[in-house]
């Protein structure tokens, strides 16, 4: 080849490489280069660090290289879930079509057993917050439904119905190996979160219940047990059940239990989750918990843990946000410098890095006070109970949703900066995990109780338990460890807001009351997120 033929050739090639950042971003160990979490861990599990260490070590490389691949392969449009309503003899099925890697994604995530009686809460807890990392991937949102339906049956033993005991065991310590999936099915299209308005029905047949009617959104619609709530014919109060996807020996025939799927819902986020629109047809429904009570049970255990999931998940997305954030912006060179040389760079990057430790910091803190509290998950609060106990228990039923409402908010907000440390290759879906995770994100504010709803119910808490729970007491024992002048001025804050028309009709005053009073909620839970962060950084 002649000389003038090389640099025809080489004209027109640009020799830029991103293989070093994709190198280092691969070979990234989500545990191991993440010290601001191992000092979370060292601070929160005392003398079970060293074994919960060691564990955590050994899953985190799996979390960060295999199973992140699968997690990217599962959220390609392409393979995204759909139906099969018929097989080939028209015998109705409703298939939940999934890919390949989805089933073993899922089967290697449930298989860690993280609700069994076997591993250490604060180890499960650990393992949770790295799983999230992956986003939804089509198992975070049925692992955090597994929990709740695991608690309910935890807290509701009921020997004249054996079948129960058998879906506690299929789903807390597995059968042969098989760890069964849990998902909860509570709104219908006349309220998400309006439960009271309910008109799913339960009739009796003998021990158990026959269902009849629609639930309009049901993630983890492959589940194979779920949490329904319902009215039971002739009450007007609702009530809690588990219903099986499938009756015993029907699994492997594809006859579902009664009920047919009529399509999978289009989201803009955890699309890699089968939410469906299911009808009941006399699907057969094991009663849990006091009958009427199922409000009470639905919310004070099984939304309460997915809450609390929810704000674990933001303190992973936001980790991982930060860390690829960082990684990039040391890599890339724009102008002739960094771009983590740029002052405002710099700047948002730290933002980003600080909502991160803050978030993870508030998620450990509220969850050691979680594991701390004797039956932290009740359908409501007790007058019986000593009232140092009920103040703790009112302490964490705030926290958890005050953390749902601020980390998913913020968690928008860190990742949407982070895609911009990435400029035009942010928004490209196969260069970063980021654009899916901040639809995650999205997703995540809305379930289990949008932001307003949330904000209501905290201020109609603590109106309620002023009598034996001053607002200048709660707001002390929130922010025990901030300065005297930071408690006194958010208790002046709080104590004003509750005289104002937060829940009044529409006015220019409940209006700028309601928007001082979301302010408030924020500031107010980020001074807590700081008090934690303080606390694991000294």
């Amino acid at each position: 080849m002649t000389i003038v033929s090389q640099e025809v050739e080489k004209r027109g090639t640009n020799p830029y490489t991103f293989d070093e950042f994709v190198s280092k971003r691969e070979n990234l160990d989500w545990y191991k280069d993440e010290p601001f979490l191992q000092k979370a861990v060292k601070h929160f599990t005392g003398k079970d660090f060293e074994e919960i260490n060691k564990n955590v070590l050994a899953l985190s490389p799996k979390v960060s290289s295999k199973w992140n691949r699968l997690a990217e392969t599962v959220a390609r449009p392409e393979v995204r879930p759909y139906m099969l309503h018929y097989d080939a003899f028209n015998h109705r099925i409703d298939r939940i079509v999934r890919p390949h890697e989805a089933h073993i994604l899922e089967q290697s995530v449930f298989g860690e057993g993280l609700f069994s009686n076997k591993i250490n809460p604060w180890e499960s807890f650990t393992k949770r917050m790295i799983i999230h990392q992956l986003g939804e991937a089509g198992v975070t949102c049925p692992l955090t439904c597994t929990h709740g339906l695991v608690a309910l049956l935890d807290q509701f033993p009921n020997p004249d119905i054996p079948e129960l005991q058998e879906i506690l065991m299929h789903t807390k310590e597995g059968i042969d190996g098989e760890f069964a999936i849990g998902a909860q099915f509570m709104s219908e299209i006349q309220g998400g979160s309006d439960l009271p308005a309910n008109m799913l029905e339960a009739v009796q047949d003998g021990k158990h219940f026959r269902l009849y009617g629609n639930k309009f959104f049901c993630s983890a619609a492959h589940a194979d047990y779920a949490v329904v709530t319902a009215k039971i014919a002739g009450s007007d109060k609702v009530s809690t059940f588990i219903v099986p996807a499938w009756l015993p020996g029907n699994k492997e025939k594809e006859i579902r239990n009664g009920y047919t799927i009529n399509r999978i819902k289009w989201k803009m986020g955890t699309a890699e989750l089968p939410t469906a629109e299911i009808q009941y047809n006399g699907a057969l429904a094991y009663p849990i918990a006091p009958a009427n009570k199922g409000i009470a049970v639905a919310v004070g255990i099984v939304l309460t843990l997915s809450r609390l999931e929810i704000g674990i998940a933001c303190a992973g997305f936001m980790l991982r946000a930060s860390r690829e954030a960082h990684l990039y912006a040391d890599f890339r060179k724009v102008f002739g410098k960094k771009v983590h040389e740029f002052p405002l760079a710099a700047s948002k990057l730290r933002q980003i890095e600080q909502a991160a430790k803050r978030t993870t910091a508030g998620a450990f803190k509220i969850y050691d006070l979680f594991l701390k509290l004797e039956q932290p998950l009740n359908p409501g609060i007790s007058t019986d109970k000593p009232l140092e106990l009920r103040k703790q228990l009112f302490n964490l039923r705030e926290l958890v949703l005050l953390q749902k409402i601020c980390a998913t908010s913020e968690g928008a907000d860190v990742l949407r900066e982070a895609i911009s440390v990435f400029a035009g290759h942010g928004v490209m879906e196969e260069f970063s995990s980021l654009p899916r995770i901040f639809r995650d994100v999205v997703v995540n504010e809305q379930w289990e109780g949008p932001r307003n709803l949330l904000l209501t119910q905290i201020y109609r808490d603590i109106q309620r338990v002023s009598e034996w729970y001053s607002p200048a007491e709660f707001v002390a024992s929130i922010l025990q460890g901030a300065s005297q002048e930071e408690i006194n001025k958010f208790s002046s804050q709080l104590e004003d807001l509750l005289q104002r028309p937060v829940l009044g009709d529409v006015s220019d005053a409940s209006i700028m009351a309601a928007s001082e009073w979301d302010t408030f909620c924020s500031a107010f839970f980020k001074a807590y997120q700081e008090i934690a962060r303080a606390e694991v950084e000294k």
